[in-house]
């Protein structure tokens, strides 16, 4: 138990390392544009290249292809709607200083939070992956923290921009990625032996449209608001190259 949950803590560790690479150096504003798009191209690569694949997947392995693929699209539809009201949620722009730095702050919350949501259902997996055979579970441990990488990119950034505080930077992608443990935890403390592989791919296909949402309606209108198209489509591109290499590798 303590092996594994080490494996599943260091891979969760991955997105504060990419956080405190965020933190260093603050964007300016066309900077933060691609920042912007490259929050978007990773969790948009991460969701329709590898979570939604996934739980399609294995929803064919067990039921025929129809039902399958309206289940897949349905717990995708109701991620969408839980993105949107996740976003309602939220105190507009004007609670976090307002303008354009209360904009980009907005933004950083929904994505951590998007973020917090994957990284769950991942910690999870990690933990009863590594129980099961301790070598599988220290390469998917591996493979994960080489993709929790950028995504500490896309939290820390956008809070460096809009507080100008390193610190907090650093301690929004650090919360991110400790969801990965709290997850494991909280799976094997309250659903212990009860956890099934059903219900990991149901989380997977939910958090996929939520990190959709977050991704075409946050994330790429604030980076077209900060600057010229081409540089949130530069940092778009760059982000689905990052997450295609750490998908090959977590695969």
């Amino acid at each position: 138990m303590l092996y594994a949950m080490a494996a599943t803590t260091l891979a969760g560790l991955a997105t504060a390392l990419g956080g405190a690479l965020g933190a260093l150096r603050r964007p300016g504003r066309q900077g933060m544009a691609f920042a912007m798009g490259f929050g978007a191209g990773v969790m948009l690569a991460v969701s329709l290249m590898d979570m939604l694949p996934g739980a399609l997947g294995r929803y064919l392995a067990a039921f025929a292809p129809l039902r399958a693929g309206a289940m897949a699209a349905s717990l995708v539809l109701l991620g969408l709607a839980a993105g949107w009201l996740l976003e309602r949620a939220l105190p507009e722009e004007a609670a976090f200083s307002g303008g354009e730095e209360g904009r980009v702050l907005r933004s950083a919350l929904v994505t951590a939070l998007a973020l917090v949501g994957h990284n769950l259902p991942e910690g999870a997996m990690t933990l009863f992956a590594s129980l099961d055979d301790p070598a599988v579970g220290l390469r998917l441990a591996l493979a994960i923290g080489l993709h929790n990488l950028p995504e500490g990119l896309a939290v820390a950034l956008p809070v460096l921009y809009a507080t100008k505080s390193r610190g907090r930077a650093f301690l929004a992608a650090l919360a991110s990625g400790l969801a990965e443990p709290a997850g494991a935890l909280l799976a094997f403390g309250v659903l212990g032996g009860r956890i099934t592989a059903s219900l990991v791919t149901g989380m997977a296909a939910l958090v996929c449209g939520v990190m959709c949402w977050v991704s075409v309606a946050e994330l790429l209108p604030t980076g077209l608001s900060l600057g010229r198209k081409e540089v949130t489509a530069a940092g778009f591109g760059a982000g689905l190259l990052a997450m295609t290499l750490g998908i090959a590798l977590l695969s």
